[in-house]
């Protein structure tokens, strides 16, 4: 792996430069928290749960690592072409073979800075998509405003939660289940969605819980993964004016109960709007890649692409971007059901937008279903899985919609609370491309092992 030993190098000095107070501070639970282990499963906004006592400062140092297997293999119907800066013919798969991917790992660091008061910050140590270190984002979430002296806000405080500052915005349930550059701790399935809907912006969220289950956000963001100050100066070609760079907005409505000692249900809603943006990401923010290495890629566009700091000039393989990056509008329904350890996680999603040189909106669907067993009851550290995500998309030029179909099987086992292992088949297949596009009559299939680590 690439700069391998000096990220881990890194991380270690981290852990070292902790040194006691750290190594005690890992003993005490975080408040309104979600573990980056097994109990983090199943787990979406945090609760109001008030069942962990404040004492004093608290910083958990945690960690995401992950390494897979890959053996799959595609296959394309495109014709032969040339493109002008490029040898070779452009529409041709590169050659895959088995062998390890590029391992992905995060550094977390949480601290509880007051009774109620939590930060977050979530470093990319290594991905598939940038060879050096990022900060994913960071965060402070206020369940609690004890330093405002206020019996009313204390009351009011019992039932919210305010987060703010750049984080992945809380669209739709799917985020809180998909893989994270090394956290793979929560995806019962190696990879997300075709459609990837994950962003980190800057804003705000606010959270009202209710005792009976039921539980509404609103936030407003930036819009941007990376933000800018420089002045707008393309024009728009819907309104002919200077771009825009307006805030987004976003929220959401759900249900979420324990109905009984068995039986979980979920219910929610979320939408997200940008209506002019300098380049929003909301379905290509992931800084780390597609865990499937290389798929419908092409040698000769590879071996003529410059990198800076990606290690891949394509790192979103078997993954489809609508290109929404003027305006979007997005929403997407969630349905989670849990018997026992049988799981239902379901999704629609409805998403409508243009790029900054396109006159009128397009439009982009996507269903995803997933059926997990988990066992025995006694712990559940086995499961078996099945998914099928379809998504339809009106691409910008074609008179026909696209079809990106995927199905995948899964059994996994969780060795410990923290180290989890899992084998995946796939199969994924590509409709109504045209024949001078490389993904016409597209097919990628096999098999992933992977195994991760999360504390």
């Amino acid at each position: 792996m690439r700069n391998s030993t000096k990220l881990f190098k890194g991380f270690a000095a981290v852990l070292l430069l902790c040194g006691s107070f750290s190594a005690i501070a890992q003993k005490q639970d975080m408040q309104y928290f979600r573990y980056n282990d097994k109990n983090g499963l199943n787990v979406y906004e945090t609760t109001k749960n008030d069942t962990t006592p404040f004492r004093h400062l608290k910083v958990k140092v945690g960690g995401n690592f992950e390494q897979s297997f890959q053996m799959l293999r595609d296959q394309n119907t495109a014709a032969p072409a040339t493109q002008a800066g490029f040898t070779g013919n452009v529409n041709s798969l590169m050659p895959l073979t088995n062998g390890f991917d590029l391992a992905m790992a995060n550094l977390v660091i949480d601290a509880q800075l007051a009774d109620g008061i939590r930060v977050d910050l979530t470093v990319y140590l290594a991905s598939r998509h940038h060879e050096d270190t990022w900060v994913k984002g960071g965060y402070i979430q206020f369940d609690k405003l004890a330093f405002m002296h206020s019996g009313l806000i204390d009351k009011i405080m019992k039932s919210v939660t305010i987060k703010v500052g750049q984080f992945d915005v809380d669209y739709g349930d799917q985020h809180y289940r998909r893989t994270d550059g090394g956290n793979t701790i929560y995806n019962p399935f190696v990879e997300n969605y075709i459609m990837d809907e994950f962003a980190t912006e800057i804003g705000g969220e606010i959270y009202y819980h209710h005792k009976s289950g039921l539980f509404a956000m609103g936030g407003i963001s930036n819009g941007e993964l990376d933000p800018t100050i420089v002045a707008p100066v393309k024009i728009d070609s819907s309104t002919g004016q200077v771009n825009k760079y307006m805030a987004a907005f976003h929220g959401k409505l759900g249900y979420d109960k324990q109905l009984n000692k068995n039986f979980r249900l979920r219910i929610s809603g979320s939408y997200y709007g940008d209506h002019s943006a300098n380049s929003n990401t909301l379905f290509g923010g992931d800084r780390t890649g597609s865990h499937y290495y290389d798929v419908m890629e092409n040698q000769n566009v590879a071996n003529g692409t410059t990198l800076s700091s990606a290690n891949d000039y394509s790192p979103f393989s078997g993954r489809y971007n609508p290109g929404f990056s003027e305006e979007v509008n997005a929403f997407m329904g969630n349905l989670f059901m849990n018997y026992r350890g049988l799981e239902f996680f379901g999704t629609y999603e409805n998403a409508k937008g243009r790029s900054i040189t396109e006159t009128s909106q397009r439009q982009a669907t996507q269903y995803a279903a997933d059926l997990i067993y988990r066992f025995p009851e006694r712990n559940k550290n086995f499961w078996v899985g099945l998914r099928y995500n379809s998504v339809t998309a009106a691409v910008h030029g074609y008179t026909t919609d696209v079809v990106v179909n995927r199905e995948a099987g899964s059994i996994g086992w969780f060795v410990t609370k923290n180290i989890t292992m899992k084998v995946e088949y796939v199969n994924q297949v590509y409709l109504n491309y045209p024949v001078n596009n490389i993904l016409n009559g597209g097919q990628f299939e096999g098999a992933m092992v992977e195994a991760a680590i999360g504390f």
